[in-house]
């Protein structure tokens, strides 16, 4: 038995790892905890060889652990591991300290940071969810009155199937209205699709500046701080690009190990990512594992079914990185180019937006180029093609060939330029594509 500290912001930060450990893990546990409010008292690290199944930690490292928590006063120990209920229930009585694992910490940063009904709603049950497994230690008091006192059988039990029964009410009543939120949600995007427009999700690993980016597109006012998980609720905007309009959504940012019954939970603000048309995939571009970060994120999206999505890469941050302009890289002969091709840009300065909305009209076919053009008899392959894309706006024929008069999509114009007989649609193209 311990008394539970209702302050609970001074955490010892406990890494377990299997073999060597990565910096960036440590750095990004660290930026959890704090995200969540803690002030870190320390950071221990545990080797598990042979992972302790009634408390996942050796007894020796406990034992360092509980030494370093009395000495820096930590009233918290944060682990960086999925702790089973048992797991943590022993870690609490031998620590004498509140013990958090890496799903209760980052449900936690959720609950703070959900501000819509539906995201307090999916927070809530999530919370609930992770509580069911772990009910029993809000009743430490109770365990006493087991094994045979005259008198004290019972109550404590009873007290617990009960406890068990209102919050699966609760679960299933959160369930009902956040499926009667899902349908509206549903409905909202079936009156998206009507429109035509064009359906854009920003996604990327958490805090690469995604909603500042939005910010910064869209005029609004979506929150965005230096945190991971900023943004939890989907927010939706119009935006306007060179030959057209798009929806352009804002998604939770993703992190490594996510446990699944969180993304589960988040399924709508995820469905906006995989509904969508095309991905602006956003990376910071001075983090030294942005490789890593762009893998971790392609591996949630084909998780939750958009991983075959078109995508463009958006390097944020150059304002972070040495020498860092504005460009736009092509295709570099990449096996898969449409996976990346990438823009440079700085959301924070305003760098690059005009570059980014110009190549994201040209991915979604919105620029066009139109005039005059002039047939001749040998291009009929050419003319049929143009009468399969629908770009013929009039046509007259005479003795020379056929005079067309054409509006077409620059990235279609210039598939067509490509080809063997595409000399007419050549002749069409400007020099140098604008913004480009």
């Amino acid at each position: 038995m311990f008394d539970r500290s209702k302050k609970g912001e001074n955490a010892l930060l406990i890494q377990p790892h299997f073999g060597k450990l990565e910096e960036d893990v440590l750095e990004e546990f660290g930026d959890l905890a704090r995200s969540a409010g803690a002030s870190i008292a320390a950071t221990i690290t545990a080797r598990l060889d042979r992972p302790n199944p009634s408390t996942l930690i050796g007894s020796g490292k406990l034992d360092e652990i509980k030494a370093a928590a009395d000495a820096t006063g930590a009233d918290l120990i944060l682990v960086n591991h999925s702790l089973s209920p048992g797991q943590e229930r022993n870690l609490e009585r031998f620590l004498e300290r509140r013990v958090i694992d890496r799903t209760g910490l980052i449900l936690d940063i959720f609950a703070q940071r959900a501000h819509s009904h539906e995201g307090k709603l999916q927070v809530e049950l999530a919370q609930l969810r992770h509580l069911a497994t772990r009910l029993v230690r809000g009743w430490t008091h109770l365990e006493r009155q087991r094994g045979g006192s005259i008198g004290l059988r019972g109550p404590g039990e009873t007290q617990l199937e009960t406890d068990r029964r209102l919050l699966q009410k609760r679960v299933e009543q959160l369930q009902k209205r956040l499926e009667k939120v899902e349908t509206q949600r549903t409905q909202m995007r079936r009156a998206r699709l009507r429109s035509e427009l064009p359906r854009v999700a920003l996604v990327g690993y958490t805090n690469a500046g995604k909603s500042t980016l939005f910010n910064a597109l869209t005029g609004a006012e979506a929150y965005a701080a230096d945190q991971l998980f900023a943004t939890l609720d989907p927010t939706v905007r119009r935006i306007a690009v060179p030959g057209g309009s798009v929806v352009l959504a804002d998604t939770v940012g993703f992190v490594r190990d996510l446990p699944h019954d969180l993304v589960a939970a988040f399924r709508s603000t995820l469905s906006e990512a995989r509904e969508a048309d095309f991905l602006l995939h956003l990376v910071d571009a001075a983090d030294p594992h942005r490789e890593e970060r762009i893998a971790q994120v392609d591996e949630v999206l084909t998780a939750v079914g958009a991983g075959d999505l078109p995508q463009l890469l958006v390097f944020n941050k150059i304002d972070r990185i040495e020498g860092g302009e504005v460009r736009h890289d092509g295709q570099d002969g990449i096996p898969d180019p449409s996976r990346r091709e990438r823009v440079w840009i700085s959301a924070r300065d305003g760098e690059g937006l005009e570059l980014l909305q110009s190549v994201l009209g040209k991915r979604l076919g919105l620029q066009h180029v139109s005039g005059d053009l002039r047939l001749p008899p040998s291009a009929g392959r050419l003319r049929a093609r143009l009468h399969q894309l629908e770009v013929i706006r009039s046509e007259a024929a005479d003795e020379d060939g056929w005079l067309l008069q054409v509006d077409i999509p620059i990235a279609e114009a210039e598939k067509l330029a490509a080809s063997p007989d595409g000399g007419p649609i050549r002749a069409l193209l400007p020099e140098k594509l604008p913004e480009w």
